[in-house]
């Protein structure tokens, strides 16, 4: 039995939603409400409401010695970047890329997309071979597009208000005064983002973005790193399954394969709660678990070779005489 989609009743996924949801529901208000942004217009960034100078202006600068200014510029900028990345990395070192499974709004699209082309076409990708008399009807086929199109625009329009003051950027669109610059930056992005998620939506995760690279960099460096494991002992009972958690990842990574296979893994889970639920009457439980790993050849970037320190039985000792 496939399973595409998660159970209703699984909490796993249900927090996974409410974290998705309010995460994207932050990247599209945190303009709007002066969270963060960086203003064109006053060449300054915005937090919380506040302009980020760093305590900084031309007429301070001016008057101030150098020791001062280096003073500042160490304090709130060099300081929070010391701090704030290690404690990235350490995540990631410890759990993976959990940003991009648990909150990362490119993710929440590609799972979208991936349920609405499922339902379509009976694949998630245009990559895969299509299912037998699963090609999808034109209008189902333009009601994608609409919506990958609607999605595109939206985070065109997000991305652009992180730029400009919001209400001012908005009233423009809406009263058809928009300015020619932001309307050819809108037209672009748009365009750019609703190819990405018709065509290269799991291409982009895997290898265009930046920062899950590098998450998955620090992941791969720690043997015992959280990931999902599969119990070779039982692997038995995999046999009346049609590879549920591989159809159900959206990533499309071989699920029960060693963690150099899924370097790119987002720890979403979902094959985790497909399996659960293909083996719901085993008394056993599910074969994939979110664990700790084991450090071993295929747990780390770069396999090191096993030494052992008690001698072989039959081996001899090596005489150090010239």
């Amino acid at each position: 039995m496939t399973v595409q989609q998660a159970n209703p009743k699984d909490t796993l996924q249900n927090k996974r939603l409410i974290s998705r949801a309010a995460f994207f529901g932050l990247f599209l208000l945190a303009p709007v409400l002066n969270i963060f942004r960086y203003d064109l217009t006053d060449a300054r960034f915005v937090l919380l409401g506040f302009p980020l100078s760093f305590n900084l202006n031309l007429d301070w600068v001016a008057q101030s010695s150098p020791v001062d200014v280096a003073s500042q510029v160490l304090l709130w900028f060099i300081l929070p970047i010391l701090v704030l990345v290690p404690l990235v990395l350490w995540v990631a070192w410890k759990w993976g890329r959990i940003y991009c499974g648990w909150l990362c709004p490119h993710f929440s699209v590609v799972e979208t997309i991936n349920d609405l082309m499922t339902r379509i076409t009976g694949r998630p990708t245009l990559w895969e071979a299509l299912k037998k008399g699963r090609r999808g009807k034109v209008i189902h086929w333009a009601g994608l597009t609409l919506v990958c199109g609607l999605i595109g625009f939206s985070w065109a329009l997000a991305m652009l208000s992180y730029l400009l003051p919001p209400i001012p950027l908005y009233t423009d669109l809406v009263t058809g005064n928009l300015a020619f610059y932001p309307a050819i930056f809108l037209a672009i992005a748009t365009l750019v983002f609703t190819l990405d998620f018709l065509f290269a939506r799991h291409l982009f995760c895997k290898y265009g973005c930046a920062f899950g690279v590098v998450q998955s960099i620090a992941w791969m460096t720690h043997g015992r790193g959280q990931l999902v494991t599969f119990d070779t002992t039982r692997a038995a009972a995999c046999r009346d399954c049609t590879k549920a958690c591989d159809e159900a990842c959206p990533m499309r990574l071989p699920t029960r394969s060693h963690k150099r296979a899924k370097f790119s893994c987002t720890q979403c889970l979902q094959c985790v709660s497909a399996c659960r639920e293909v083996q719901k009457n085993n008394p056993e439980g599910s074969l994939l678990q979110w664990q700790p790993g084991e450090p071993s050849r295929q747990t780390i970037l770069i396999p090191v070779r096993q030494l052992t320190t008690a001698p072989r039985r039959d081996s001899k000792p090596v005489s150090t005489r010239a």
